[in-house]
């Protein structure tokens, strides 16, 4: 069984969904369980042989025993701007949490699954950040993810660390909606072109974790055909690269084509210092795949492929 941390937020709704679709039992955690409290993931463990049935719910009256074979941990403090205001939260969630749910994680034999972010880069780089680039957090937001995959790395073993990207699904306010939100409203929208990153989609991220999750559980050697993918730190993002201008002016076109908005809307460019965000971005951020996908032999799909299949869902649902 699946316990899915953070499961009423965006990639936690994703990730849940999918399960689902493919039939696999789960147990999801949102705010009641604050992983800031060692405590707090102490009981939920403790009471998890109440179990689930196939889609995530507990069972009242037939409880159903089961063992909490994987972690996926979905929950992070992810405010950039408000961590540079309050850094104390931002490493208290991120750092100390992550720590938290590492422990209880290996305290019940389980593996884990722990998502980061490009933001742990300095964006000084010219080409796709790897791995074992050398990290160098620029805000307080990069810096407590970073103090989280450390403590993880110190705790256990048994993980995969999943760095991603410029990340929107269909479940919580994001770029992509507020992008069509203000191209509804106003006949220009200003957006930042001097950072660039690999836009991704939450669908794309939650399968790749589950089929991280799925490739261990088949896996009959440690080496060649059917083995696990080994543990350790990956990057996933959705292939190519973008500004954000290059990818609001997308956004705009695919939203035109499939009936997202009617009216008329320039983009304009400006510059990061023209916003006086409160915490800087790296002007470069894009994740190089090459590691993950040698051991996963799968086509990343390109992030405009991917724009494309969100905007057409009848998932998509941006709010007016």
């Amino acid at each position: 069984m699946v316990w899915v941390i953070g499961a009423s937020g965006m990639l936690g709704q994703e990730v849940c969904r999918q399960l689902t679709q493919m039939g696999l039992a789960w147990i999801g955690s949102g705010s009641e369980v604050d992983i800031t409290k060692a405590e707090d993931l102490e009981t939920f463990t403790q009471s998890h042989d109440q179990s689930a049935n196939r889609t995530g719910y507990s069972v009242a009256k037939k409880k159903v025993p089961a063992k909490i074979e994987w972690v996926i941990n979905c929950a992070a403090y992810t405010d950039v701007d408000g961590a540079e205001d309050d850094a104390e939260k931002a490493m208290k969630v991120n750092a100390e949490g992550a720590l938290n749910i590492a422990r209880a994680t290996r305290k019940i034999g389980a593996k884990f699954i722990h998502f980061s972010t490009d933001y742990v880069f300095d964006g000084m780089a010219k080409s796709p950040y790897s791995e074992d680039n050398p990290k160098n957090p620029i805000n307080e937001y990069g810096k407590s993810k970073l103090a989280g995959e450390e403590a993880i790395q110190k705790e256990m073993t048994q993980y995969y660390i999943i760095r991603s990207s410029w990340l929107y699904g269909f479940d919580r306010p994001n770029f992509v909606y507020k992008m069509i939100s203000e191209m509804k409203l106003n006949d220009t929208v200003q957006v930042v072109a001097d950072q660039k990153g690999s836009p991704t989609f939450a669908g794309t991220l939650a399968s790749v974790a589950i089929k991280i999750m799925q490739t261990s559980m088949n896996a009959h050697h440690l080496f060649g055909k059917n083995a696990a993918i080994p543990y350790g730190v990956y990057h996933y993002a959705d292939a190519g690269e973008a500004t954000w201008f290059s990818f609001a002016e997308k956004i705009y076109a695919l939203a035109k084509k499939y009936k997202k908005i009617s009216n008329n809307c320039r983009i304009s460019p400006i510059s990061s210092a023209d916003l006086a965000l409160k915490a800087t971005r790296p002007a470069y951020s894009v994740l190089s795949t090459e590691k993950l996908t040698s051991f996963m032999k799968f086509k990343v799909p390109s992030w405009e492929d991917s724009l494309e299949k969100f905007i057409k869902s009848d998932l998509f649902k941006p709010q007016d």
